[in-house]
């Protein structure tokens, strides 16, 4: 499969896993991907923290934090090519160089996505939580920093490690849309989505159901795609 490159093709492959069918078509072949010894520790250890300071249920509040730290993978990304790029002096080699910027644009266009999320569930957060700065400011943050060096010096060590952590954060970040989508269909179908920066992404639903339906099937496609980086 192409790596998705542009926006245009981010958008009509979210839309055509809208259907169940091809939802389970495209999950199913990467579902028992194993990664390696440490990104499993790593992200089993990510999961668990986030777990401890937000509960395992998915959440408006819950998910502003894997937002915020799902974009800091993909800004360690763009960072560690550039490193390598500065490092290496990949410009002499043109195979390696395009393999390269092919992942830094993959990860700026990744990186646009996970801020029109975060952007958004925040303004939805604020109406449905009152959260205190550590909960809702700090505890994110250090996640971030945390999860953006490790997959930084990962990449820079073996990028295949990086990968795999990814998968396995937007595995559990699709796990938790899936189920939040589910158990409140009802009451997020009644909700609106009133969002300027949603508007200016190109992004249209309805209400917060179609919402949260389109964040759940981006996150399968970033799991996807960073296993299919590990071929290129």
């Amino acid at each position: 499969m192409e790596l998705i490159r542009g926006n245009t093709e981010l958008e009509a492959l979210n839309s055509k896993l809208n259907d169940d069918a091809e939802l389970l078509a495209y999950k199913k072949p990467l579902d028992t991907y194993r990664s390696s010894l440490v990104p499993r520790l790593l992200g089993h250890t990510l999961v668990w923290c986030g777990n401890v300071v937000y509960g395992k249920r998915p959440s408006y509040l819950k998910f502003r934090a894997v937002e915020i730290i799902a974009r800091a993978h993909y800004h360690s990304w763009a960072s560690a090519v550039y490193t390598l790029h500065f490092m290496t002096l990949f410009y002499s080699n043109e195979q390696k160089a395009i393999q390269l910027s092919n992942t830094a644009k993959y990860a700026r266009l990744a990186q646009d996505n996970e801020t029109m999320h975060v952007v958004v569930i925040s303004q939805l957060a604020k109406r449905e939580h009152k959260a205190g700065f550590l909960r809702n400011t700090l505890a994110p943050m250090l996640f971030a920093f945390v999860y953006f060096w490790a997959s930084y010096l990962l990449y820079l060590i073996k990028p295949r490690y990086s990968y795999e952590l990814n998968y396995m954060f937007e595995n559990h970040a699709f796990e938790q849309y899936n189920e939040f989508i589910h158990r409140h269909e009802e009451s997020l179908k009644k909700k609106p989505v009133d969002s300027p920066f949603l508007v200016w992404y190109g992004r249209h639903p309805k209400n917060q159901w179609e919402f949260f339906r389109s964040i759940r099937n981006d996150e399968i496609i970033h799991r996807n795609t960073s296993i299919e980086e590990i071929g290129k």
